[in-house]
């Protein structure tokens, strides 16, 4: 019978598996390449582990001939909890020393600047006697005037 323009795609038609089948693992279904690989890797994990670490060792090209010693290509060893050295203490960055130092730097010159003793503390305080010197003469400009304005009132008055 002729199916027109269009033609199915040769593969074929489609098996659909009926419950029964599913329940006793007997599809006619091909296997797929996920299944495959999940069979393929459950028989390289039954291989014991003398033949993984020989495989390990094995370099490729000149890389058996040659040593490299780039610390970038060492891999970090992991070390156990109970291997662990607690009283061990760690070396700091550069960068990490270089922010700690700027931190107590900074909190050594708010303690001066706290104490007036930089540069910057004593020209705040000599501008601050400053001002409190121009506030009290202007206060006591005012209570003179004020003063002076009473007595022009009382003898206007009498």
């Amino acid at each position: 019978m002729g199916r027109g323009k269009f033609k199915g795609k040769p593969t074929g038609h489609r098996h659909f598996s009926t419950p029964e089948e599913l329940i006793a693992g007997t599809s006619t279904r091909p296997r797929t390449f996920k299944q495959e690989q999940e069979e393929a890797r459950a028989e390289l994990e039954d291989e014991s582990e003398e033949e993984v670490e020989e495989e390990s060792e094995k370099r490729k090209g000149a890389q058996g001939l040659i040593e490299i010693e780039n610390p970038n290509l060492v891999k970090p060893k992991n070390l156990k909890a109970r291997d662990v050295d607690i009283g061990k203490t760690t070396e700091l960055s550069r960068r990490e020393r270089e922010e700690i130092e700027k931190q107590k730097a900074h909190e050594q010159y708010m303690r001066l600047q706290e104490q007036g003793k930089t540069e910057q503390a004593k020209k705040d305080l000599e501008r601050l006697a400053l001002i409190r010197q121009q506030r009290a003469e202007a206060a006591r400009k005012r209570e003179e005037e004020k003063a002076a304005k009473e007595q022009k009132k009382a003898e206007a008055r009498k």
